[in-house]
C-alpha cells in the first residue's frame, strides 16, 4: 500500500490549501494528478491510487478552497475563475516542488472537477499529457422549474447565499461502502455557494461551446445511469474537442460516482490503458501557426463576414441594432466617440479604462453607462489591471535578477495602462520607457498623459508600426520588457503576428520579458461584427479569435517561454507574461 503524505500549497492570494502526496517507486515516469466531485475531498479519491496501478507515478489529490481539510467558508470559493486558478497553481507548485513537468502529467477529475479542468484546459492551454474526465457536471439536473435563473437572481440580489445538495449517497453509486462512508464523512460539504453554482454553469456552457479549443488528448467516462448531470452537454463537448487523441466510454448502469462506483474496475482499466498510451508516446499538439487559414475560428469569422439579407429576420434585426447604436451615439459620449475613431481605436479604449459616464443630460448618461458595463468593456478593465499586475511582477523578476528596466510597448494608443502602472510603482521607475503607436493622435494624447504623469524624464512617445519587424529590431536602448496589449486581436494574419513577434524577439535579449495579450472567447462577437465599426476606414470590425493554445504557439515559435497568465472571470481576454530565451 503507498502511503500518502500531507502537504498545503499556498495559493495566489495567499491560502493554504491541503493536497495529498503519494510519491512514485523510484525515479516518477510522471504525476497523475487528481481532482475530486463537488462536495468531496482528496480522501475520497485515495482509492485510485492502488486502484489505477501506475506505482511508476507521483499521485497528487487537493482538497478544493472550502472542502474537505482546506480552509475557508464550506462549499465557497471567492469565484469560479479563483477556482480555475487554483488549479494552475496547483500544477504551477508540483512543477517547481517536485521537478515534474506538466508534460508529464496526467489529469483525472470528476464532475465539477472535471468542468475546472477542463475550463482550465480552454483557457489556460496547458501543455499536460492528457486529461480523464469522468462525469463533468456542465448541466447540473435542478428539478425545481427555472431554478438557475432564479439562483442567478439570488446572487444578484442577495449575494453570498448557498444552497445543499439534495443528492442522497444512494444515488451516487452502487457501492454499499462507498455509500456508508459518504454518509459518515465529516468532511464531506453539503452545501454549496450561489455563486459557484451560477459559475459553474456559464463557464461549461462556454466550454462545451469551445471545446474545440482543447487539444489534449481526452478520455471521457460518461456514467449511464446518471442522476445528478444531465448527458447532453457531455456528447456535445467531446464531438467538439479539437484533439484527434480523443475516447468516450458510457458505462451502462454507472450513476453519477463513475470512479466511485461498483463496477469502477472497468472504468479504472479504460483511464490507465489512456494514460499508458499516452506516456508511451511523445507529448502531442496540432500546430497551430497558420489556423488563420484553416481553423475553426477562421469559419467563424467568415461567417460573420458574410452579409445577411435585409429583409430576413436577422438581417432585419441587426439592421434596427445598428440604427439604435446611431441614435444611441447622439446622446452617449462613448458611443459617439466608437462611431467617430472607431470602436476599436485607442481612443475609445481611453474612454473605456477611464469608465466615467458622459453624455447629453441624465439619459445620455444612463445610455453611456449601458455601453460601458457591457461585458465586453468589463474584459477591456479587467484586462488593463492584469496587464499592470504582469508589468510589475516583470520589472521586479528585472531588478531581483540585476537587469535594468526598459520598456517598450509597440502598440501603446494611449499608454494609460501602462503609464498607471508604473505610477502605482513609486520612486520604483523603471530606467526608460518607449511607448510608440501607428497613430498621430495617440502620439500626440499619449504625449499629454506622459507630461500628466510627471514621467517625462524617462518616457518618450514615437510614431511606429508594431508590425515592421526591421524597425522594431533597431530599437535602442534595447528593452528588457516589450509589451503588446490589445493589439494582434484586432488582425487575424497570423503572419502579421509572426513578425511582430520576430521584432520583438530581435530587441528584448535573452532574459528580457514580454507582456502579451489574447481574446480566445467573446460572447458578442456577432453584435460587435453586425453593429460596431473599426479604425480601418469605418469597415465592420470583425474579430477572429485566437485560441490561447494558438497565441501561446505564436509566442513560443517567437523564441519565448510563457511564465505566467491571467484571465477573466468570463474567458473572454488572458493576459500572459513570457521569457527571452537563449539560443533562439
Amino acid at each position: 500500500m503507498r502511503t500518502a503524505e500531507e502537504k498545503t500549497f499556498t495559493t495566489h492570494d495567499g491560502v493554504e490549501l491541503f493536497y495529498r502526496y503519494w510519491p512514485a517507486a523510484g525515479t516518477p515516469r510522471g504525476a497523475v494528478v487528481l481532482f475530486h466531485r463537488g462536495h468531496e475531498h482528496s480522501g475520497r479519491m485515495a482509492h485510485l491510487v492502488e486502484e489505477l496501478d501506475l506505482a511508476d507515478f507521483a499521485f497528487f489529490a487537493w482538497d478544493a478552497r472550502g472542502h474537505g481539510r482546506s480552509p475557508g467558508v464550506r462549499g465557497f470559493s471567492p469565484s469560479f475563475g479563483t477556482s480555475v486558478r487554483d488549479v494552475q497553481t496547483f500544477v504551477d507548485h508540483i512543477t517547481a516542488t517536485y521537478g515534474i513537468a506538466s508534460e508529464d502529467m496526467a489529469v483525472v477529475a470528476q464532475s465539477v472537477g472535471a468542468v475546472l479542468v477542463a475550463t482550465w484546459a480552454h483557457d489556460y492551454a496547458p501543455k499536460v499529457r492528457c486529461l480523464v474526465l469522468a462525469s463533468p457536471a456542465f448541466k447540473v439536473k435542478l428539478y425545481v422549474p427555472f431554478a438557475r435563473h432564479g439562483l442567478a437572481v439570488l446572487e444578484r440580489v442577495k449575494p453570498g447565499r448557498f444552497v445543499n445538495s439534495y443528492v442522497k449517497a444512494k444515488f451516487l453509486t452502487h457501492d454499499p461502502e462507498r455509500i456508508a462512508s459518504y454518509d459518515s464523512d465529516p468532511l464531506i460539504t453539503r452545501a454549496i455557494s450561489v455563486n459557484i453554482l451560477t459559475g459553474l454553469y456559464d463557464a461549461a456552457d462556454r466550454v462545451v461551446a469551445d471545446a474545440r479549443a482543447i487539444t489534449i488528448p481526452t478520455q471521457l467516462l460518461i456514467s449511464g445511469a446518471d442522476w445528478v448531470v444531465h448527458h447532453t452537454p457531455q456528447h456535445l463537448f467531446y464531438e467538439r474537442l479539437g484533439t484527434p487523441h480523443k475516447e468516450r466510454h458510457v458505462l451502462a448502469g454507472f450513476y453519477h460516482d463513475t470512479l466511485g462506483e461498483l463496477g469502477r474496475p472497468v472504468a479504472v482499466a479504460h483511464a490507465r490503458r489512456f494514460i499508458n498510451e499516452r506516456f508511451a508516446e511523445p507529448l502531442q499538439r496540432p500546430t497551430l501557426l497558420d489556423a488563420h487559414r484553416w481553423g475553426y475560428t477562421r469559419d467563424e469569422a467568415d461567417a460573420l463576414t458574410t452579409p445577411l439579407p435585409f429583409f430576413s429576420a436577422r438581417g432585419l434585426y441587426w439592421a434596427m441594432t445598428r440604427a439604435s447604436m446611431k441614435i444611441g451615439g447622439w446622446f452617449s459620449r462613448g458611443i459617439g466617440l466608437g462611431h467617430k475613431t472607431g470602436f476599436d481605436s485607442g481612443s475609445t479604449l481611453d474612454y473605456v479604462y477611464r469608465n466615467t459616464a458622459e453624455g447629453v443630460g441624465s439619459v445620455g448618461r444612463l445610455i453611456d453607462r449601458a455601453y460601458l458595463d457591457s461585458i465586453g468593456w468589463r474584459g477591456i478593465r479587467q484586462r488593463k489591471l492584469h496587464v499592470e499586475e504582469l508589468i510589475r511582477s516583470a520589472m521586479k523578476r528585472l531588478r531581483d535578477g540585476g537587469q535594468k528596466v526598459r520598456i517598450m510597448d509597440i502598440a501603446a494608443g494611449h499608454g494609460r495602462y501602462v503609464l498607471e502602472a508604473l505610477e502605482a510603482q513609486g520612486r520604483d521607475r523603471p530606467d526608460s520607457i518607449l511607448l510608440r503607436d501607428y497613430s498621430d493622435l495617440n502620439v500626440e494624447s499619449g504625449g499629454r498623459l506622459i507630461v500628466e504623469k510627471d514621467l517625462i524624464d524617462i518616457a518618450r512617445f514615437v510614431k511606429g508600426d508594431a508590425f515592421d519587424r526591421d524597425d522594431l529590431a533597431r530599437v535602442e536602448p534595447r528593452p528588457t520588457l516589450g509589451i503588446v496589449s490589445g493589439l494582434y486581436e484586432l488582425f487575424p494574419d497570423n503572419g502579421l503576428v509572426k513578425r511582430s513577434l520576430e521584432g520583438m524577439a530581435a530587441a528584448v535579449p535573452p532574459g528580457g520579458y514580454l507582456v502579451y495579450t489574447g481574446q480566445p472567447w467573446h460572447p458578442q462577437l456577432e453584435l460587435i461584427a453586425r453593429a460596431l465599426t473599426s479604425h480601418r476606414g469605418g469597415a465592420a470590425w470583425v474579430m477572429r479569435r485566437r485560441t490561447q493554445e494558438e497565441m501561446d504557439q505564436l509566442v513560443a515559435a517567437a523564441g519565448f517561454r510563457k511564465l505566467d497568465q491571467r484571465v477573466d472571470e468570463w474567458g473572454i481576454f488572458t493576459v500572459s507574461l513570457a521569457q527571452r530565451i537563449e539560443g533562439t
